[in-house]
């Protein structure tokens, strides 16, 4: 099988959870190796997702591994087959390759949580509030760029708008719903936006207000993806040097923690709907 050049998340995230059966079996690299057959290069490239890995194999790992969570083995089987070529391919050359990663793993989630602080979550936002918040990137985007990552992020919605949505949960502070992006009219629209699609039985919104005493978890605004069996989670942040994708299960339990006391923090969703209709009639 030909070697890849620029695996993709999942790939990697498949190999390392192969990875991670392997240590936990105690054996290393050399001698699972020799369980299938190959050398200590090939098993390693399996690994870091540069080479793929075929079904039978991944069920000969998993024995060896004495991995005996089936549902977890019928997940990365499924990672291992898996051939879907999805919308997001489009934009392969033409944009960041997180960008790809992210429309992938959101394509696979069985549920979606943010936590935004300071901006409207992206699957929220309408598309002159993207580019907003995209024309204000520095080094400034060249006019093409700008509308490709625009219509990039307008096409991810289909995950909570498409024929089979998955439950999505968002959690907003107030200040990302006072902070006027694209001007007042683009901010009045976006809260409309959001209005409408709270509505939905599968969307749930909930506000953090300023009038909250005390909201300490400033540093929590998060993506959590959830996977197919709880162990494929994965969280996204982005940093000032780029996105980061976690998966560790040490840290996904922090985030869950993390998620569910923002959440607690915050109004119930209709409480929420009239601040928000309140923010709106003040913008």
């Amino acid at each position: 099988m030909a070697r890849r050049k620029q695996p993709t998340a999942r790939q990697e995230r498949l190999g390392s959870e192969l990875r991670k059966l392997r240590e936990t079996a105690g054996l290393k690299g050399r001698d699972a190796a020799a369980l299938l057959g190959t050398d200590s290069a090939q098993l390693s490239q399996i690994e870091f997702g540069t080479a793929g890995v075929s079904e039978e194999r991944v069920r000969r790992l998993a024995a060896h591994y004495a991995c005996t969570d089936t549902k977890l083995i019928e997940a990365l089987v499924a990672m291992a087959t898996d051939r879907t070529r999805g919308w997001w391919e489009e934009y392969r050359g033409h944009l960041p390759t997180s960008f790809l990663d992210l429309s992938e793993l959101e394509h696979n989630a069985t549920f979606r949580w943010d936590v935004d602080l300071l901006h409207v979550s992206g699957l929220l936002q309408t598309e002159d509030y993207a580019r907003a918040l995209f024309s204000t990137r520095i080094p400034e985007l060249p006019k093409n760029d700008l509308e490709l990552r625009v219509r990039h992020r307008m096409q991810r919605r289909r995950i909570i708008e498409g024929a089979t949505p998955i439950p999505y949960e968002a959690v907003i502070h107030e200040a990302a719903l006072r902070i006027r992006v694209g001007g007042r009219a683009a901010a009045q629209a976006q809260l409309a936006r959001i209005l409408e699609i709270s509505e939905a039985d599968h969307v749930t919104v909930r506000v953090i207000p300023f009038a909250l005493e005390r909201f300490d978890d400033t540093g929590s605004s998060m993506i959590y993806a959830g996977g197919s069996v709880p162990k494929l989670d994965t969280v996204m942040r982005d940093g000032p040097h780029g996105t980061t994708f976690i998966d560790s299960e040490a840290q996904l339990g922090v985030f869950r923690t993390l998620f569910r006391r923002v959440e607690a923090a915050s109004l119930d969703p209709e409480r929420s709907r009239e601040l928000i209709h309140k923010v709106a009639q003040e913008l």
